[in-house]
């Protein structure tokens, strides 16, 4: 590892853009994700069913794209290098790409767009009626992951493995990104998934864990050791400290956890908002039906009355 970072030249944010990590199978997965979700809106539009540009977006740039980002460019060049680059690319893969993802609503895009007796339909609709789905998703399971993965990693031996082992640290951002989304997904997400919760739920889950980032953020600038310490002072760098690194990681991790809790914040009121507006439109139409209804079964009676020659009563005033 030390030979690999000797490589690396000096960090400046130019290196951004100039540096970069290419990952053959990271980026095919990526390709092919998006190739999937274009063919699935190409499909609907093909027989003139109309799917929202902002849901492509989202999916496309907001939640492919800011994964392309960390994990193929200069965050990924620098991350076994920087912990402060290590800690952007988790807070990335944990906390934007997922919540993107999940405004892409890929499983509503994947049951409109196969054909209904489609083999993957069925695995699709089975996978989400699947006992091991509704375990996962259970509000109470996501949201004890989500929290506690991050302690797990950064206050036992798993960070430090990772920096030495490359399987494991690809499968540590594979933990960071199906974490975040199982996290997010039920609660700003807008597919028919299970463990999806009430509004005042999405709300209380949210803000239950913006004080958990800011304790982690803040441990981890004030701790006294230095995490995984072996692997950075080995590498020995005269422009980088650790110690200023891993100050500076932890409070990205409580200033980013924090901005972007409250960003989820404001887009599950927002949603909660949407969603009081369509209900309200949805019981006045049920009474407009109700009225409706009422109406032509009054004029069915007065016209019944006259056919059988009677009238309706009238008030006279004159006797």
């Amino acid at each position: 590892m030390a030979s690999a970072a000797e490589s690396v030249p000096p960090f400046t944010p130019l290196r951004l853009v100039t540096e970069s990590s290419f990952d053959p199978v990271v980026g095919t997965m990526l390709v092919l994700s998006g190739g999937l979700y274009l063919w699935g809106v190409h499909r609907l539009r093909l027989r003139g069913d109309q799917w929202s540009t902002g849901r492509t977006v989202a999916w496309l740039a907001g939640g492919l794209g800011s994964i392309a980002v960390v994990t193929l460019g200069g965050v990924a060049a620098y991350e076994d290098t920087l912990f402060s680059l290590h800690m952007v690319q988790h807070m990335v893969l944990s906390m934007v790409a997922p919540v993107f993802l999940a405004l892409g609503a890929p499983v509503t895009l994947a049951l409109r767009a196969l054909p209904h007796r489609a083999a993957a339909r069925r695995v699709l609709l089975a996978t989400l009626h699947s006992r091991a789905v509704r375990l996962l998703t259970f509000p109470l399971i996501p949201f004890l992951i989500f929290v506690a993965s991050p302690f797990a990693l950064y206050f036992t031996g798993w960070y430090a493995a990772t920096l030495s082992n490359p399987w494991l640290h690809e499968a540590m951002h594979l933990h960071f990104l199906l974490v975040g989304c199982l996290f997010f997904w039920p609660v700003v997400g807008l597919d028919p998934i299970p463990g999806t919760v009430s509004n005042p739920m999405r709300m209380l889950i949210l803000a239950a864990t913006l004080p958990l980032h800011a304790i982690l953020g803040l441990t981890i600038m004030n701790q006294s050791t230095l995490t995984a310490a072996e692997h950075y002072l080995a590498l020995n760098l005269v422009w980088s400290d650790p110690v200023s690194e891993q100050r500076v990681g932890g409070g990205l991790l409580w200033a980013s956890g924090d901005l972007v809790g409250l960003l989820m914040l404001g887009v599950a009121a927002y949603q909660w908002m949407r969603a009081s507006e369509r209900e309200a439109v949805r019981e006045d139409r049920r009474l407009d039906r109700l009225e409706a209804l009422r109406a032509g079964e009054t004029g069915v009676s007065e016209r019944s009355e006259r056919t059988n020659g009677h009238s309706p009563a009238r008030y006279d005033p004159a006797p």
